[in-house]
């Protein structure tokens, strides 16, 4: 407004630029906001805070801001007002307003208020401005001792009409004595500096006044006057301090009466508190007794012991607090399910028929997952179930009125979390840690891996025995006791034994929920609680949002543990714990034939024989999956196997096909690195183990020499596995982490081995197992390793990068000029009108036009719509090159635009190309919007920013 009202040179210039510049320097944006400027430091004398054209929220930013300035500086904060400028002599006596008996009154009068704070209704805002008046008028008096002449009479005498007592018969304080009285105050701490200000000012004033020459008599008559008026002040204050002394000390006598009674009456309750409290400090001490002197180990026999925790959480809903155990009711998560493909490899493959597609074994390649986000908000799941209820029957009274979309999608389940809005689709129970209700007492001599393989073996083929035998109807019931005990079953196992459930029935509703929800987004396929994918879905997301949260934390160079926020902390916790206790809900029978298919991949077994090669196993899922359904069949083996050393022989069974699979697919070219650090026996054994697998390859893999590029290729692949495993160990088994995983530091590798109950020489667990040599040929000799070997197919090669954005020209121009260039693909050459860039894979598409409409899902739907669909499961980033606008779309219905990573030299965005000023990259923005993307925040960007502009749910975004 101000510069349309400027008048204009002969360049259509207003030279405001030039005055900005002369009492502000321009501060460029960091991620998020406009460039803004800031008062230079010799203008903050100037600085006004009640300046005329300042709104409310511009005087509060104003205010903050001084304040942090002089903080920084380590001056006082007080804001006094600035020296201003003398009237013209017409209007010279208009200052005598500030000196008037009706302003100094309702001085007064607001700042005894403010003495005694309980007395009468006034607020701070009234006190800062009568301080702010007081301030101009001590700064005018002294204006006018500076320039007065021994000829010219000072007529403006503020100091000394404030420095006089109330007249009777009120016979109130000086303004003088009651701003001394506030500069004490503890409840007006924040204006004790301003107080101050104003007292050093009176005081410079004075001795300004004593140095004049100005009726020396007169002046000496009114110190007297003030002195007297001052000690009888004091006297009065210690009066009245004396008498709320005593009342206080009456009062709190009174109370501790009235306590001790109370105690008296209820004995009996008092000391069961007290017993209550002592028994929870004494379990919270023992949990932090074990981690100082021990070795943290999160599985296997040798696991740490902690005593469980007692867990109270509070509903967002009703704010009762209930402890979360299996035979409570339940409490829930808001959570939201999503398909991803942010750390896929392969953009091109899509699975075609969902119905058909066996999600078992996934793909190193990682093409598309499941991952499970939440906000982190606690609920009952009958609040909850209530609260939906009451936004479904809302929206279905908002549709017969309003045709128009909303941020969420009430049929397919979505609502808004209650307390912070965040878009949520399901929600995930809270639960004890799973595995102390199943892991039976643990026996000194558990067997080796070779012989718990062995074991494990025989139990799935007496299981696949059991299901020939039942008419593969998987019902063990129908046989009888003689035709089971004619069966060859192992030692100790009991197929027909059914463990209790130990879960109460909400609790069990609300694993079947969650179940049935992942299942559903998945797999795009309608709920059905009974199909055996369920489980898989399940673990599959357990593992990918591991995964996806372990990639963001190496990308960032943050510490494994101790920088996670709460809200993922919390999220990781209840997804792995209801991972572990899936099975529960499932049949028996089914979670027993996924661990026979996941173990079969690593120990071959006769009765199957479609399992895939290990190149095309992701080890992380295979891991996750195999440990999650063991108990299924462990719980069926009464032989003495605990179920810790069950997990360990897995997760070492994994480990080493994991180390084979690096092996066959590293680039084992020698570089000329240093060699540092290196140890000849693991080198050594490393070189024995490599020549192993180049003799049952048939010498196919090329022959190296240097057991030190191994080690080196070996840890650097596996690093990302072992990162993993130990988020999902730590959140199963619920053990303390050591302090050295929870800095960046050295020595990161051994310390997770340590966690992890590995040896640091990890080819030692191919030496101390001797069935390994056989297992090795069995992987060496499936076709698909043969058909790579011989350069027919390609593998994923170990440690996988991190996806990211596709990489932006620093010059705007370069983007348009590109943009230019480009033809609709369907339109014979005609130049596309919206051209617009996917930021994930880099395709140029025809958006916004009729003639690259396709059709999804039965519906006509725009180019870039589409492209989600293949290129980001239905969410995707672009940008609209000649709009210069980022959109971000989830769905058909879904969308909304965000702020560009391209500014101008003022720091600030120009969507629409409208001022046309030149644009440059801004690496930190754009930074921001892929972390949006890696952690999968898109969609729920995009619910609050159609909160909030509901203008945005109005566009067909499916068009788009």
């Amino acid at each position: 407004e101000l510069v349309k009202a400027l008048p204009e040179d002969e360049n259509r210039e207003t030279g405001m630029e030039n005055v900005i510049e002369a009492v502000a320097s321009f501060k460029k944006p960091g991620l998020t906001g406009r460039g803004l400027y800031e008062l230079k430091s010799e203008c903050t004398n100037e600085f006004n805070l009640y300046f005329y054209h300042y709104s409310r929220a511009e005087q509060s930013k104003a205010e903050e801001a001084q304040r942090k300035l002089k903080r920084q500086n380590r001056e006082d904060t007080a804001l006094p007002p600035p020296v201003l400028p003398p009237f013209c002599p017409l209007f010279a006596s208009l200052v005598n307003i500030l000196q008037s008996d009706v302003l100094l009154c309702i001085m007064g009068t607001v700042l005894q208020w403010a003495v005694e704070p309980n007395g009468y209704s006034w607020s701070e805002s009234m006190l800062q401005r009568v301080l702010h008046l007081i301030g101009m008028a001590l700064q005018e008096e002294k204006q006018h001792l500076e320039n007065s002449s021994e000829d010219n009479l000072v007529t403006f005498t503020f100091t000394q009409k404030i420095s006089r007592p109330g007249e009777s018969p009120l016979a109130s304080p000086s303004i003088l004595a009651t701003l001394e009285t506030l500069q004490n105050a503890p409840h007006l701490e924040v204006h004790k500096d301003m107080i101050k200000w104003l007292l050093r000012t009176f005081n410079a004033i004075k001795k300004l006044k004593e140095r004049s020459s100005i009726s020396p008599v007169v002046e000496t008559e009114r110190s007297i006057m003030e002195e007297n008026a001052r000690d009888k002040d004091k006297a009065e204050r210690k009066r009245k301090a004396d008498i709320a002394r005593l009342r206080r000390e009456k009062i709190m006598a009174q109370m501790s009466e009235m306590q001790r009674h109370f105690i008296d009456e209820n004995k009996e309750l008092f000391q069961q508190t007290v017993e209550e409290l002592d028994t929870s400090t004494s379990t919270l001490h023992d949990n932090g007794s074990v981690v100082p002197d021990t070795t943290l180990i999160t599985l296997g026999p040798q696991q740490t012991r902690v005593a469980e925790q007692r867990q109270v959480v509070i509903c967002i809903l009703c704010q009762e607090e209930q402890e979360f155990k299996v035979d409570n009711k339940a409490m829930v998560l808001a959570a939201f399910v999503q398909r991803s493909t942010v750390l896929s490899k392969n953009r091109s493959k899509v699975i075609e028929d969902f119905e058909k597609y066996d999600p078992l074994f996934m793909h190193p390649d990682l093409v598309c997952g499941t991952h499970t986000g939440s906000c982190g908000h606690i609920m009952h799941a009958q609040c909850w179930q209530r609260y939906f209820d009451a936004v479904q029957a809302k929206e279905q009274r908002r549709q017969q009125r309003l045709r128009v979309h909303t941020s969420y999608d009430v049929e397919n389940g979505e609502f808004l979390c209650p307390l912070c809005e965040c878009i949520s689709n399901t929600v995930i129970p809270l639960l004890p840690p799973p595995r102390t209700l199943y892991n039976r007492l643990d026996f000194s001599d558990q067997p080796g891996l070779a012989e718990w393989i062995e074991a494990t073996s025989q139990q799935i083929k007496a299981m696949h025995m059991l299901q020939e035998k039942g008419n593969i109807s998987c019902d063990i019931s129908c046989l009888n006791s003689e035709e089971m005990d004619e069966l060859p079953l192992p030692e100790g196992f009991i197929p027909d034994f059914l463990p209790k459930n130990p879960y109460s029935e909400s609790i069990r509703e609300m694993l079947r929920t969650f179940g049935t929800a992942a299942y559903k987004v998945g797999l795009k396929v309608h709920p059905n609680e009974m199909d055996p994918r369920v489980s898989i879905v399940c673990w599959g997301s357990c593992a990918y949002t591991i995964q996806s949260i372990e990639r963001i934390l190496a990308d960032e160079d943050k510490p494994l543990f101790g920088q996670l926020p709460c809200r993922q902390d919390d999220c990781l916790k209840s997804l792995t714990r209801f991972a572990a206790a899936q099975w529960t809900v499932s049949p028996i029978s089914v979670i027993q034939g996924h661990f026979s298919r996941l173990f079969t991949s690593l120990v071959p077994n006769e009765k199957i024989e479609t399992s895939p090669s290990i190149l095309d196993i992701d080890m992380f899922h295979l891991l996750v999956s195999l440990v999650l359904a063991f108990p299924s069949v462990q719980c069926q083996d009464f032989s003495g196997t605990s179920l810790a050393t069950g997990d360990l022989h897995l997760f070492h069974l994994v480990m080493m096909a994991h180390i084979v699979q690096i092996l066959l697919t590293s680039s084992t070219e020698e570089n000329g690195m240093d060699q540092e650090n290196t140890n000849e026996e693991e080198d050594l054994a490393v070189l024995s183990l490599y020549k192993n697998l180049c003799q049952c390859t048939g010498s196919a893999l090329k022959e190296v020499t240097s057991g030190w590029h191994l080690c080196k290729s070996i840890k650097t692949g596996i690093m990302p596995f072992m990162r993993c495993s130990a988020l999902f160990f730590h959140y199963l088994n619920g053990v303390p982490v050591p302090q050295e995983l929870q800095v960046s530091g050295p020595n990161q590798f051994e310390h997770l081995c340590s966690y992890l109950c590995l040896p640091t020489n990890l080819a030692c667990l191919f030496q101390e197992n001797s069935k390994m040599a056989t297992l090795i040929e069995s992987w060496c000799s499936h076709k698909e390793v043969f058909r790579y070997l011989r350069g027919e197919r390609s593998a994923i090669s170990y440690p996988r990068e991190s996806n990211k954005l596709i990489d932006l020209p620093e010059d705007y121009s370069c983007l348009i000029n590109q943009a230019s260039n480009f033809s609709c693909p369907k339109s014979g050459g005609d130049k596309s009108r919206a051209p617009t860039l996917c930021l994930v894979c880099g395709s140029m598409l025809c958006s916004q036009s009729y003639c690259c409409q396709t059709e999804v899902e039965g519906e006509d739907v725009g180019a870039c719509t589409a492209h989600t669909y293949t290129c980001g499961s239905g969410v995707s980033i672009f940008l609209r090159v000649r709009e210069c606008q980022v959109l971000f779309l989830a769905g058909k219905t879904k969308g909304c635009f965000y702020p560009p990573p391209y500014l101008d030299d003022y720091g600030e965005t120009d969507q629409g190309l409208r001022r046309g000023n030149p644009l440059h990259l801004c690496k930190e923005r754009y930074k921001k919007i892929q972390k949006l993307w890696q952690q999968h925040c898109i969609t729920e960007e995009i619910g609050h920013a159609q909160e909030a502009n509901q203008s945005l749910a109005g566009i067909d975004w499916q068009h788009l």
